[in-house]
């Protein structure tokens, strides 16, 4: 008797959710979170003045880089910026947490996070005028006009990094991340999910029949869009339930997706057409 196996649908890798997730996530602070460490190897950790750097910091502005560091804006006057200074070597062991949130307004409103875990330190100032003229050069914000003016700028060198999402849990190597690019679609993709639950909510309901039949009862709501299908979440009594829905081909450009998302709603002849 032949024997049948049953095959994944196709994900990005663990480094390209990696680096969505930082393409993403760097367009707002209030999705980040800096946790900084005191070095166990000194006594700084002890000293009470430590106190005021501990627990979660919400960065004025944070930018990942290509290689895994990451440039962080911080009030000049949270404690953290003189604690820095005085520390060993003038850096502390931190983690950067960035929250990849849902498109839509969802009971569960977070759908990945990426952990940066490594060295922190604080620029100085001839550094950090060369490091927020680079970020400016990418991604122009006006933030970036406090450094030196009430902002102070750190970074963040990288030694491990984790990404958590629906795929999984997985490690990714700075050198990973660094030779991995982001989806094609990451920046559009949360306008056209808001615009597909606001105002088709039919064509979100034809996509029901590719559900398991014992979840197509639930609130079906768009959750994710990539080169390689759709995802979506499934909000029910019983739970919150992540379905990915598979194109046929890797999409490589806005035509070539929307021919894979008419496929997926039940429209091939129109698909083939538009092609």
């Amino acid at each position: 008797m032949e024997e049948t196996t049953t095959r994944r649908p196709a994900t990005p890798s663990p480094a390209e959710r990696a680096r969505t997730i930082a393409a993403r996530g760097g367009r707002a602070g209030e999705h980040a979170a800096l946790l900084p460490h005191g070095d166990p190897r000194s006594d700084f950790g002890n000293d009470p003045a430590g106190a005021g750097y501990q627990g979660r910091v919400v960065p004025l502005l944070h930018h990942e880089h290509t290689d895994g560091t990451a440039t962080i804006l911080l009030s000049d006057e949270h404690p953290l910026v003189p604690a820095l200074w005085h520390a060993p070597r003038g850096e502390l062991t931190a983690m950067l947490e960035i929250a990849d949130p849902t498109p839509v307004r969802l009971r569960e409103p977070v759908r990945g996070l990426l952990w940066l875990t490594g060295r922190l330190r604080a620029l100085s100032e001839g550094e950090a005028r060369a490091a927020v003229v680079a970020i400016a050069e990418h991604r122009p914000d006006p933030r970036l006009l406090d450094t030196g003016h009430g902002a102070a700028v750190l970074r963040l060198e990288s030694v491990s990094l984790v990404v958590a999402d629906a795929e999984g849990t997985c490690p990714v190597q700075p050198s990973e991340f660094a030779a991995a690019r982001p989806d094609p679609f990451c920046l559009q993709e949360d306008g056209w999910l808001r615009h597909l639950e606001i105002s088709h909510r039919d064509v979100v309901g034809m996509l029901a029949r590719h559900l398991p039949e014992h979840l197509r009862g639930g609130h079906i709501r768009p959750l994710g869009l990539d080169k390689h299908g759709l995802r979506l979440r499934v909000e029910s009594e019983s739970g919150d339930h992540d379905v990915r829905l598979a194109f046929e081909r890797e999409a490589v450009d806005t035509a070539h997706l929307g021919r894979e998302l008419r496929r997926l709603v039940g429209c091939p002849f129109l698909a083939e057409q538009r092609a």
